[in-house]
């Protein structure tokens, strides 16, 4: 099985482990994973801050990078979720809106994929340690995976997941919505914070490199000592 790695602006810049992990995993796996060399954004803060017409010349290039693609697979909800997008953005665009559609129709969310294409829920992974799971927004209420991570997670040896207060809650993130309204999005996720630290966990585990990002930087901020790991690291633990 051909899978075509979306590494996603987030895991190539900052989140380097996430897209190396999930990687190996999926070789382990039985993937022959590629990178197609022409991705670059996928559009979404461009999109999200009303540059549509901006946006739209990146979300091109990204359905031409995958075009020749069997599987896209993703370790970011959010990235994955824009993809499903595309389609109504180019409605009104005959060959657009046909090419968007081959590439939603292929494009997995790593969990998603793992769990509901190749049908594995138990990857082989042992993680030692006490941690709490962050469902992200997009990934539960945009592409609905809500139940993979989970299934992935019981199954790995060694570790203990406890429940997270308010999970359903957004941390802030948001992509731009972090850098438009700061004092709000601070507000959230010191909340996000303050429940992960009721766990006494000392890891949060999440599926999105943007929520990951916004948490950790603000776990570090504050000194706090817990360690912000991506689902794919844990899961490709052994």
């Amino acid at each position: 099985m051909r899978v075509s790695l979306f590494a996603t602006c987030l895991a190539d810049l900052f989140q380097t482990e996430a897209g190396k992990a999930a990687v190996e995993l999926l070789e382990r796996l039985g993937c022959d994973v590629d990178f197609p060399e022409k991705q670059v954004c996928c559009g979404q803060p461009a999109y999200n801050s009303g540059y549509v017409k901006e946006a739209k010349e990146a979300m091109k290039n990204m359905i031409r990078a995958f075009e020749g693609s069997e599987y896209v697979v993703s370790p970011s909800g959010s990235c994955v979720a824009m993809f499903k997008e595309y389609p109504n953005l180019f409605e009104k665009d005959p060959k657009w809106s046909e090419k968007s559609k081959a590439l939603v129709k292929k494009t997995f969310e790593l969990t998603d994929f793992i769990v509901n294409v190749l049908k594995v829920e138990d990857v082989g992974a042992r993680f030692d340690g006490k941690a709490a799971y962050h469902t992200s927004c997009h990934m539960m209420r945009l592409l609905n995976v809500t139940d993979a991570p989970f299934k992935l997670l019981k199954n790995v040896r060694g570790l203990e997941l406890v429940p997270l207060p308010n999970a359903h809650n957004c941390c802030g993130f948001g992509g731009t919505f972090s850098v438009k309204m700061g004092a709000i999005s601070e507000q959230m996720v010191d909340e996000k914070v303050e429940c992960i630290e009721s766990t006494e966990a000392g890891y949060l585990i999440g599926a999105d490199c943007g929520c990951l990002m916004n948490i950790g930087g603000r776990i570090d901020r504050k000194g706090r000592p817990v360690k912000v790991l991506h689902i794919a690291e844990v899961l490709n633990h052994r």
